[in-house]
């Protein structure tokens, strides 16, 4: 999606509003019709599905008498159905007491409560099914490392004039065996004078001793979004042949550089697709996971190392890819979470939160990156999305299957009185979280 920017009437500001709205409309789709179609399951009818707030853009009717309609503010959306007052699914009693008995029956607050239930939660767990599809998806794409330590690629690097090829299969390095690209690593790490590495390798079914190039060169496999990379204009398949006038050969030099730097700025040579370029950088102290399940601070440029040379892949199998999709989605759940209980606890900034204008930047920045790392950040926001809705908070899903637990378990709902009053409250907390949220995009600004 880089070609957005380019054209001139979509460059800066409106790039990054079409980004946003891409982004943000297909997750709240998928939440939106997760609901939309459960309840159709269930027997529930819905009376109008809205993508946006406010002012409405376009709308029709469809055979089944549900409005579609798209409206000007893209912060959100929801369904109402038969019953509902608005978008927050409030019971219209007025509304009730007119209707037919056929149309009472099919509404939402005269559905059985298992339904409501259901038709409630289907929303985040949609958003977990997209997130999940997507990741599946993607290592489709990709491929999964093979087991046998077989060269699949070889960064592109100026003067790289090296004997290594793709296919080989890697048998020895620096005369120790090994049997996958770990090994490798492992001993690419416990070199005491980095450089070029002797490999044995079988080719054409010929064993052939090979020069190869020192694995962890300072490449740059990704860059991270609103980082100070990104600002500088480094990107995936960069080399950074200098930092801070030294010369260096490995990822490990580029950190230890910038860590010395502080947050002073220093100057990096790139090599990019045969150009050098000098990049000015100003390095900032950030809170990263460190490993153990808590946060510690260390001064970052936010870019991901590369290896000069990448393992083969292969296609799973669909079960596999499904499998590997579902994990990732919990892992990043659980990432979130500790990252939330980090805050509560004081470990980690709550500065951290993106509001809307932060996710925008994100989003215009992922598309520039490519559409691998949109799609990605469409998952990213989708299982969030998913997960933030569960948080038992009135006004979000998990704030109305907790009441609906209260009626499963005294056997009637509470008291209107009692939901209004959380409702109001669930609406103060929601939108105290955006104004804080958007406070922190500004100062980041």
């Amino acid at each position: 999606m880089e070609f957005i920017s380019q054209i001139p009437v979509f460059g800066g500001f409106l790039s990054t509003i079409i980004a946003f709205v891409v982004v943000l409309g297909v997750v709240v789709f998928v939440h939106e019709y997760g609901h939309y179609i459960v309840a159709r399951w269930c027997g529930i009818h819905a009376e109008k599905f809205s993508l946006g707030f406010g002012p409405v853009i376009w709308s029709r009717t469809d055979k089944r008498g549900m409005q579609w309609q798209l409206a000007a503010i893209p912060l959100g959306g929801y369904v109402q159905f038969l019953g509902d007052r608005g978008a927050a699914s409030e019971t219209d009693f007025d509304a009730l007491d007119k209707m037919s008995e056929i149309d009472i029956a099919r509404s939402f607050p005269s559905a059985r409560l298992h339904k409501r239930a259901l038709t409630v939660a289907a929303g985040p767990f949609a958003n977990f099914i997209l997130a999940s599809v997507i990741f599946a998806g993607l290592v489709t794409w990709q491929g999964i490392v093979i087991d046998e330590p077989t060269v699949g690629d070889l960064f592109d690097m100026p003067e790289g004039l090296y004997d290594l090829q793709v296919n080989d299969q890697i048998l020895e390095v620096e005369g120790q065996a090994v049997s996958n690209f770990g090994d490798i690593i492992n001993i690419t790490n416990a070199m005491e004078f980095p450089g070029d590495m002797e490999v044995l390798v079988l080719r054409d079914n010929q064993k052939l001793l090979v020069s190869a190039p020192y694995m962890l060169i300072p490449g740059v496999h990704g860059v991270d979004p609103l980082s100070a990379a990104s600002a500088a204009g480094l990107k995936a398949g960069d080399l950074v042949l200098e930092a801070a006038g030294q010369r260096i050969s490995t990822f490990r030099e580029l950190q230890a550089i910038v860590i010395e730097s502080g947050n002073t700025e220093i100057s990096l040579k790139v090599w990019r697709d045969g150009i050098y370029l000098d990049l000015p950088i100003t390095p900032v102290l950030r809170e990263y996971p460190d490993g153990e399940g808590g946060f510690t601070e260390r001064v970052m440029i936010g870019v991901y190392g590369a290896f000069a040379f990448l393992p083969a892949t292969e296609t799973p199998t669909p079960w596999n890819a499904a499998y590997i999709g579902a994990r990732q989605t919990v892992n990043y759940i659980d990432m979130s979470l500790n990252g939330i209980k980090h805050m509560f606890l004081g470990n980690l900034s709550p500065s951290n939160l993106q509001g809307p204008i932060g996710i925008a930047q994100i989003s215009k920045e992922s598309a520039n990156q490519g559409l691998k790392s949109f799609i990605t950040l469409i998952a990213i926001i989708s299982a969030g999305i998913g997960m933030l809705n569960l948080f038992p908070i009135p006004m979000l899903d998990g704030g109305h299957l907790v009441f609906y637990l209260y009626e499963a378990v005294r056997g009637q709902p509470p008291s209107q009185k009692t939901i209004q009053a959380f409702m109001s409250i669930g609406l103060a907390m929601v939108l105290l979280l955006m104004v804080f949220a958007t406070y922190n995009d500004l100062m980041r600004l």
